[in-house]
Order: C-alpha cells, then structure tokens, then sequence
C-alpha cells in the first residue's frame, strides 16, 4: 500500500516546526527518522494530513555532557549514539542495548526522540529511559517543560505529549562507581521487536526495572523493585509479577509472557556490570 495525501513542510527553524504542528484540523505530525512513521502510513495506521519534516533542525541534535547528566538532542541517531565514547562511558545501559534495537539500516535513520514519542511497548528506548530515570525536555507553543520518565508513558502509542508539542532533548545521569546496569530481551529473530525484555539500572542496593513488549506501556513493577532491592532471590520476588495485567497475543498468551518477563529478570541481574 501507499500512504494517502498529505502535506509536506520542512521547517529551518523549532519555532516554524511548532507553528507548523500547532495546526490541529491537519493532524500534523512530526517526521523524525521515520522508520516507523513510514510504514505506518503505508498501512494507515497514521494518517496525518501534513507531515512537519525535523531533519534540518540541528539544534535538536548532539550528545553534551554537563557534569552528572548527559543531554541527548531528541533528532540523535541511534547510530551516534553507538558512535559515542560519552555514551560508552556515562550511559553504559545504552550502550549495552544498541545492539538489540532493529537493524544496521534502522539504527543509520531511527532516532531517540522519535522512539520514546512514539512509545512503542515493546521497544527498548522507552524502557531504558524507564529504568534511567529520564526527563523529558518538551516544547510547544506555549514553553518548554520537563516530564519525567515515570509520567510519560501512559499506554499504548499513548503518551503525556499535548498537541503541538515536540521531545527536543532526553536528560539522563551519569553512571557512578555504585551504579550497574542489566539488560537483557527475548525475541524470535535477533533485530525483531522483543517478545519480553527488562532493562535495570541500580545504584547501590536500590533498583528501577523496567520492563517492555509485555504490556500497554514500558513498566515497573514497585514491589518487585522493592523485594529485589532488599537481596529477595529472584526466583521468590518473581511472585510479584503475579500483580501485573500481562499482554497476550498471536505471537505469546499473557502466562508466556509472564514467564518470559521473568527469565530475561533472571538473566539481566546475573549479567550485570557497571
């Protein structure tokens, strides 16, 4: 299929993309790698009436390193991401799931801020954005705000971002001497959207697990969290994911991905590393 009409503007400047945005009877809707826009306009399952075109904007683009929190333009290739020593150095649980997320040819065009607006469940960004505890910085007409990683993510393809309003850069901490990171997904073919994955960032004893492709939404499970903060086995803390409403699919019913979720938890804690 092809994608139906629509409008087409390439904006210089972050303040013609927002006007151009602004323009809710055309359902505008920005274009950033595209890697998923694309296809699911050829399939209409989006079918915005003008498409704002981000690629000339430099200024949401690049990787600073501001004492303990990294600031990644939201038009960032996952590519530079990978080509990064900051991110190699600072944000190693990025670095550690790059090599998880699609394929060379995606990873050359896909970009963060258009996965985590896009906020795909069982994508990797959103979840590791999760475990990071990540801000947001948005803008729109009215301003820039901040939104917290914890209160982005609100369902399926469903997030806190009003109309209008763009991710311009993802603000992360910088990994510390007391910190460690796990990730670990479990899919049918290497590249291939995760059937269960988890990605862990502690700092100290304390966790922040999040999970993704098993429900509406990139998700932490607070007592999980809680019991395996407090040194529980992980096979006796995985009786809290007893309290999590599991999605089920053609590809996994919800007890499968109960149990998946719970082998890729087992797998990331034991190949954690700083």
């Amino acid at each position: 299929m092809k994608a139906p009409d629509f409008e087409y503007q390439r904006p210089a400047t972050l303040a013609q993309a927002l006007a151009a945005l602004a323009d809710a009877d055309l359902d505008a809707m920005p274009l950033a790698g595209g890697q998923s826009l694309m296809p699911m306009m050829n399939f209409r399952v989006a079918n915005p009436g003008r498409l704002v075109d981000l690629a000339d904007l430099a200024d949401l683009r690049g990787i600073t390193r501001n004492g303990a929190t990294i600031r990644i333009g939201a038009m960032t290739r996952y590519a530079e991401l990978a080509a990064s020593a900051d991110v190699r150095e600072a944000l190693p649980l990025i670095a550690m799931a790059l090599p998880h997320i699609a394929h060379d040819a995606i990873r050359n065009r896909g970009t963060i801020g258009g996965s985590l607006a896009l906020a795909d469940p069982a994508a990797e960004m959103p979840a590791i954005a999760l475990a990071l505890g990540a801000t947001f910085e948005v803008a729109g007409q009215g301003g820039v705000r901040r939104i917290a990683a914890d209160d982005f993510f609100q369902g399926y393809y469903d997030t806190a971002l009003e109309q209008g309003e763009l991710i311009v850069a993802i603000h992360l901490p910088v990994a510390t001497p007391d910190h460690a990171f796990g990730f670990h997904e479990l899919t049918q073919r290497h590249g291939d959207y995760a059937l269960a994955g988890v990605a862990i960032a502690r700092k100290g004893p304390d966790h922040r697990i999040a999970f993704f492709g098993v429900a509406d939404r990139p998700l932490r499970i607070t007592a999980l969290e809680k019991a395996i903060s407090a040194g529980t086995p992980v096979q006796d803390a995985l009786t809290h994911l007893a309290d999590v409403d599991w999605t089920g699919d053609l590809k996994a019913s919800s007890a499968t991905r109960q149990r998946l979720a719970g082998v890729a938890l087992g797998r990331a804690i034991g190949g954690m590393r700083p």
